[in-house]
């Protein structure tokens, strides 16, 4: 009888090494069991290696697979429809489509402008700055995004952190120029941001923003936002900048004696109807726009009522004049030398990611509805330039928003065209109605963004996180306290810090078991979890389920050690058959560098030191070649290496039944 060598000399596999006679088999005497061979990969030059990771890394979709074997005239009309999506649906749009989208744009349009002017006050920006916002990024966005349902305009995430990192620094009552400058050139770097991650196809970056994270943050973010907004609802006038819980609460009862008992009750009314449409839109879907006439409806109530009211009731504070005309352009204000220029840097480069998260987070929500496909890449790029041409034509950082996107598919959306009618919509406003909102208060402007920060608190998310993963909870707790005490930047920091560790964690400890046989068949699983598989006398089959670096090798050779030492006591006290050989599945172990390879070797070797045999089962593709080139594989030569556990046990079993 032949010897299973496993051998590996060539590139060529043989299909079957080995073929074991009945009688040698523990199995049925009808059964004949084939030993295959482990096979090396192909042979592949570096470059070709290299060539194959990079796509892999930045190409994974094959964005380009449209452009083989197409003529040049063809390959031109799909590198339009790549770069500028218009171009894919705009030869097919119809009259029925422009009807749909004429009333899903007039319609997020009614809550876009209200919304608008209540965030730049968010962000401690001229309330026109938000009209302005809500104008030329849409246009933009309509030529170069991919989604068919986003609306885009300001958010309140991002209004809250580019109001309160901007502020740490410089107070708009006190330079306002500058104040305006940092803002637009922090809309520039985080255009410029966004752009380059969509342009290099390194959309993962964001993906450290964990789901956690963002429960969290966004329910801190939510809370701070909502008692910033007690200075309109009280009719503070002195009113703190910070935006830390405590800081905010100090000051809205230090200076009880500028509440204003008109505000309150006249902002408590129109909070509790703002509410209220809100509810009765989520509880009944088909009358959305109940939600969404809301917040317009509210601010045309409540100016009619303080323009009456003007004479018997002056303490109410208004926003006041509001300047006529289109954008003015803002090239000249961005701010590229001087002391501040890191901190509009680094405001850039956070809120870009935030926005950047929930754009593409809310675009493929709603392409996911109507079964078509958002591009990432494109994405950040079109946000990217958005942004970027926005902060040359007085605009902040905008992205695409979900309560409006919501409203936006809600109101029977077909394209991108709906973002045109909402700018359209607001450029009427900025030539011709801004003289009406001269008395509109500054309550209506607090309830509005109350209501609409007030579903960010997502306290199911929050009790999910606990029951399926308590680290993922405290991640979401550090953010939402980090936000809510420290600072905004600081929270999301240290929920992002802890989401790390988490990943950290994973690498460095990663999950080990020892493997039992499935009675009657040749599948080997988890002992814990299967109370059916049962032990292989003489036989330690472990599993490892990562790969195995630096950063765990000396981890998986001190666990693997004591699996055998505690498997030498139990048979001790269990009086089973002595311990032969360890065999580790290694199906799972996707990689491998050199030091998990001496690692390898190690345990080998201390286990020869202890007369045990040790054995690998099933190595993938790139740890088989890597164990080849260092030579380690010569060490498992002879009965060391095997294609399945099952064969392993079954050839090794038939070997030790032939000795004397």
């Amino acid at each position: 009888m032949g010897v299973n060598s496993n051998r590996v000399e060539s590139l060529e596999c043989r299909e079957t090494v080995l073929r074991i006679p009945p009688e040698e088999m523990s199995a049925p005497p009808q059964q004949t069991e084939e030993i295959h061979k482990v096979c090396l990969p192909p042979s592949q030059t570096t470059l070709q290696k290299l060539k194959h990771k990079l796509s892999e890394v930045f190409f994974p979709d094959d964005p380009f697979y449209r452009f083989k074997n197409q003529t040049w005239f063809r390959k031109l009309l799909l590198g339009l429809q790549f770069l500028f999506p218009i171009f894919q649906w705009g030869p097919d749009y119809t009259l029925a489509l422009f009807k749909s989208d004429i009333v899903s744009g007039l319609t997020i349009a009614s809550l876009a402008i209200p919304q608008g002017i209540s965030y730049a006050k968010l962000a401690n920006l001229p309330p026109i700055i938000g009209l302005y916002s809500s104008f030329v990024p849409p246009l933009i966005y309509s030529v170069l995004g991919s989604s068919r349902h986003l609306a885009v305009g300001p958010v309140s995430i991002a209004s809250l952190v580019m109001g309160s990192m901007i502020t740490e620094a410089v107070s708009f009552n006190e330079q306002p120029t500058l104040f305006l400058k940092l803002a637009f050139t922090a809309t520039f770097f985080a255009g410029v941001f966004q752009a380059s991650l969509g342009l290099l196809r390194l959309g993962f970056v964001i993906d450290f923003l964990s789901k956690a994270t963002l429960v969290g943050f966004m329910a801190g973010a939510a809370v701070i936002v909502s008692l910033q907004q007690l200075k309109g609802l009280l009719g503070i006038i002195h009113f703190t900048n910070k935006m830390q819980f405590i800081p905010v609460m100090s000051s809205v009862f230090h200076h009880k004696d500028e509440w204003s008992w008109q505000t309150i009750v006249l902002g408590s009314i129109f909070l509790l109807f703002l509410l209220g449409t809100r509810h009765i839109s989520i509880k009944k879907p088909k009358l959305f726009w109940i939600s969404a006439a809301a917040p317009l409806t509210s601010v045309i109530l409540s100016t009619i009522l303080v323009f009456l009211l003007r004479d018997k009731v002056p303490g109410i504070s208004v926003i006041g004049h509001l300047p006529k005309g289109i954008n003015p352009p803002s090239l000249n204000m961005l701010y590229f030398t001087g002391p501040q220029l890191a901190l509009a840097i680094k405001t850039g480069i956070i809120t870009g990611i935030l926005s950047l998260t929930e754009g593409i987070a809310v675009g493929r929500t709603f392409a996911g509805l109507k079964n078509y496909q958002v591009d990432g890449n494109k994405e950040m790029m079109a946000i990217g330039f958005m942004n970027m041409a926005g902060s040359c034509s007085s605009c902040y950082v905008t992205t695409g928003s979900f309560s409006r996107s919501a409203v936006n598919y809600n109101a029977g959306a077909q394209t991108a065209v709906s973002n045109v009618v909402m700018s359209a919509t607001v450029l009427i406003t900025l030539l011709f109605l801004m003289p009406l909102f001269h008395y509109t208060p500054n309550f209506i402007l607090a309830a509005i963004i109350i209501t609409a920060v007030i579903g960010l608190i997502d306290y199911q998310a929050a009790c999910r996180l606990w029951k399926v993963d308590k680290l993922d909870f405290v991640a979401c707790v550090c953010s939402f306290f980090g936000v809510l005490f420290i600072s905004v930047p600081l929270g999301l920091a240290i929920a992002v810090g802890v989401s790390i560790f988490k990943i950290l964690l994973h690498v460095t400890r990663p999950n080990t078991m020892v493997l039992g046989n499935i009675s009657g068949t040749q599948i080997f699983q988890n002992i814990d979890r299967y109370r059916e598989a049962s032990r292989v006398p003489s036989f330690l089959i472990l599993a490892i389920e990562s790969p195995i670096y630096f950063a765990n090798s000396t981890y998986l050779q001190e666990r693997i050690l004591r699996w055998i030492r505690e498997d030498e006591e139990r048979i001790k006290a269990t009086n089973d058959s002595p311990l032969k050989c360890v065999i580790l599945d290694m199906t799972a172990v996707t990689s491998i560098d050199t030091s998990g390879i001496e690692a390898v070797c190690e345990i080998r070797k201390i286990l020869m030191q202890k007369s045990l045999q040790f054995v690998l089962a099933n190595p993938v593709a790139n740890v088989m070649e890597k164990l080849y080139k260092s030579k380690a594989l010569e060490q498992f030569e002879f009965n060391g290496l095997y294609l399945s556990v099952g064969e392993a046990v079954m050839d090794i079993s038939s070997l030790w039944k032939r000795q004397p």
